[in-house]
């Protein structure tokens, strides 16, 4: 592409080879000043997508809000801001950082880009009239669908609402989940719509294990697990906030260094975990999908699902943050039995997973995980060596798995000599019924 001066400069300073997908084809409409929605995953430069015009038609000359870039969490403005600042300091423009849980301090001389959550801004701009977010030209809603998930959508209405008509709108996402067209419809005139299939140069390369846990935990598993990897940073996900935080004490106590990324931590010790994360001081992340979800942390190597979300869509999220552009990458998910609906639906969805376990520190191969059918209920000879499995026993004997095993072995025999029993009578019965065929065909 024949990129201006300035994108040339942040390719170098961010030391980008060549863009990906979604930022080459926004800045071929760099220029048009229309609306436009991107849709790409996770890991395929959203990010940059936005900078690379927001700072190629930067005014520097000029004490006024340009750009307003919305997160819908903190951790993920933070993490926007902390790029952005980079590339603000190499040209000498001034960008602001507005969330909840800051410090209050005037504003001042009003910065050129602003980055923020939907709540603080508002409060900023409408009822504290410090931030004058209606000079910008341009508006960048990241992460629409959890903006639209956790309830903000009515602040960036708000914001949008006191915002001047020509303001040019970028909104970027994951998905587009239909409750979020009539605010698209409202807002976007006549948008482009860039949507980046999976592209073999830059698609995760995600190699799949499926550990069963067997009669352990997922938090006893883990300890099997983790000495037969080696990553340069691994990210634990759990399904609650409780799980997370049970499972980082569990992994301290233990002996793993880590950090912990979930609701229940302050802001203050939400935006310490982000700097460490960043200055990747830590090799273990034990994280919940909602603190987590939209940060991109570097580096990852290695995830380890502890089961299943109930929405499934939260583990290929999960899965998307190693194996990111042009790398490759290992998603570990441990597994229970209360697990096989939400395994089958995966594989059902193209998830290919090697059925694994871990001896000696190391990860062997196990039979391939397969939808078996369960047995009928009706079927005497499994209600047998079920009464048998489930027996309770008063006290357990040496060897009583063997005897066990025995046990049904014999029932399995008996029951194949009935049914060869009762296929012999059925052709003593076929043979008796052609016999008499045939004297009546002779008298």
């Amino acid at each position: 592409m024949n990129s201006s001066k300035r994108i040339q400069e942040i390719m170098d300073l961010e030391h980008f080879k060549t863009m990906t997908p979604i930022q080459q084809e926004v800045l071929k409409y760099e220029n048009s000043n229309r609306d436009l929605i991107g849709i790409s995953s996770t890991g395929s430069g959203k990010s940059h997508a936005f900078f690379f015009p927001i700072f190629d038609q930067l005014d520097l000359e000029k004490d006024e809000v340009q750009a307003v870039i919305s997160a819908p969490t903190r951790e993920l403005a933070f993490q926007l801001y902390s790029r952005c600042k980079t590339i603000a300091k190499h040209f000498g423009a001034r960008v602001k950082l507005v969330t909840g849980g800051m410090e209050r301090k005037e504003i001042g001389l009003q910065p050129q880009i602003v980055i923020g959550t939907p709540g603080r801004m508002k409060d900023l701009f409408i009822q504290e009239n410090e931030l004058r977010l209606d000079t910008a030209q341009l508006m960048v809603i990241d992460e629409a669908d959890m903006t639209l998930e956790f309830g903000f959508l009515e602040d960036v209405d708000v914001i949008l609402s006191k915002m001047p008509k020509n303001l040019r709108l970028m909104v970027f996402s994951a998905t587009i989940p239909n409750a979020l067209h009539p605010f698209l419809q409202k807002y976007l005139h006549d948008p482009v719509w860039i949507q980046i299939d999976e592209n073999k140069d830059y698609q995760s390369d995600v190699t799949h294990y499926l550990v069963p846990c067997k009669h352990k935990s997922y938090q006893e598993k883990l300890l099997d697990v983790l000495p037969a990897i080696q990553p340069y940073v691994c990210l634990i996900f759990c399904n609650t906030t409780a799980e997370t935080k049970a499972t980082a004490d569990f992994l301290r106590a233990n002996g793993y260094d880590l950090v912990e990324l979930h609701g229940d931590l302050e802001s203050r010790q939400r935006l310490q975990a982000i700097k460490t994360i960043e200055s990747q001081q830590k090799t273990y992340i034990v994280a919940s999908d909602i603190a987590s979800r939209g940060i991109d942390i570097e580096g990852i190597t290695h995830v380890i699902s502890c089961g299943f979300p109930r929405d499934l869509k939260f583990y290929i999220h999960r899965a998307g943050r190693t194996g990111r552009v042009q790398r490759d990458g290992i998603c570990i998910a441990l597994y229970q039995k209360s697990d096989r609906n939400a395994i089958l639906s995966l594989m059902r969805k193209g998830i290919a997973f090697h059925h694994k376990d871990v001896k000696n520190n190391t990860f062997v191969d196990l039979k391939p995980y397969v939808d078996r059918k369960p047995p009928k209920k009706d079927d005497p000879l499994e209600q047998e060596i079920n009464k048998i499995v489930h027996r309770k026993k008063q006290k357990v004997k040496p060897n009583y798995k063997k005897k066990q095993r025995q046990e049904i072995e014999r029932l399995k025999r008996k029951r194949k000599r009935e049914i060869i029993q009762k296929d012999i009578q059925r052709q003593k019965k076929e043979r008796a019924i052609e016999k008499q065929r045939a004297k009546g065909k002779r008298s």
